[in-house]
């Protein structure tokens, strides 16, 4: 095989706790993921040679090591003995530092692609376990779908499909450090979190209405007052008949759940009233990676 193609698929969290901060700085939370249809796409060549070359469609995105793409391509290289040289290229969708995990999607991707493109046969738990040096979310984005995420992210349990629905993702204008947002959180001081077992059961069960009722998220707490905007939009797609609206991972990215597709194409043409909404999407869930 010369060449695959591959589909980096974004995600949101339909309710997000944080349990406690740990002694070594890191967080542990308890959260719903959720795979949706708005994905980067993904190219991996062979070359000669042993290099890593990666190009995009977005002249500031790194197209270096820095990049998680060009580290998940050296970390298997370098694992499997591999010299043959590979060459990206990263076609970029997904909003970039909006608690999607585009990034980690894309790593997700890479490590994917170099299985098949090197056809190592590897299993899913062996591209999770490569995966979770790499990110936090790397492991939920190989696997993909609905799933509850543990420890600080990387403990998994799938869980079945949601049912049907559409999701409005909408981007505001502002980029959030996710290191930030957990710095900031007052973890003892949180007067609220989310009902995640209940959610589970209601996943479990098919019951939309009992999803949406329990979403929340609580980093909110921070980003939601240096980001009103955040706030706005969560307002706006519930008037438009959202089910239930939310910010995603450390925002500012903001999704509304809907049950009729009118209803969330035309929330979506509303939108065209905030100046501050830079990208859109109507969107279904994903169950799971392709």
């Amino acid at each position: 095989m010369k060449k695959v193609v591959l589909k980096a698929y974004g995600k949101v969290n339909l309710g997000l706790d944080v349990v406690r901060r740990r002694d070594d700085g890191y967080h542990e939370v308890r959260m719903i993921m959720q795979t949706v249809g708005l994905f980067d796409r993904l190219e991996l060549k062979k070359t000669s040679g042993d290099s890593v070359t990666l190009s995009a469609n977005l002249r500031f995105l790194p197209v270096n090591e820095q990049n998680l793409v060009c580290q998940a391509i050296a970390a298997v290289k370098k694992k499997y003995s591999i010299k043959s040289g590979v060459e990206a290229y990263l076609e970029k969708r997904i909003p970039i530092a909006a608690g999607m995990a585009g990034g980690s999607s894309d790593c997700a991707a890479a490590l994917r692609g170099m299985n098949r493109l090197f056809e190592l046969g590897l299993k899913e738990e062996e591209l999770c376990e490569i995966g979770a040096g790499l990110g936090a979310d790397v492991p939920y984005c190989v696997i993909g779908g609905t799933a509850l995420a543990e420890g600080i992210g990387e403990k998994l349990t799938k869980l079945p499909p949601v049912p049907h629905c559409h999701i409005l993702i909408a981007k505001p204008g502002v980029s959030v450090s996710t290191k930030t947002v957990y710095e900031n959180l007052d973890v003892p001081g949180l007067l609220s979190h989310p009902d995640i077992t209940g959610m589970i059961s209601a996943i479990e069960n098919q019951d939309l209405k009992g999803i949406t009722g329990r979403m929340e998220n609580v980093l909110e707490t921070v980003t939601i007052p240096r980001y009103p905007v955040i706030h706005e939009i969560k307002e706006f797609l519930l008037k438009q008949g959202a089910e239930s609206a939310l910010m995603s991972g450390s925002g500012p990215t903001v999704f509304g759940i809907f049950a009729s597709e009118e209803k969330a194409q035309r929330a979506l043409s509303n939108l065209r009233s905030f100046e501050d909404v830079k990208q859109a999407y109507v969107v279904a869930p994903v169950n799971r990676e392709s």
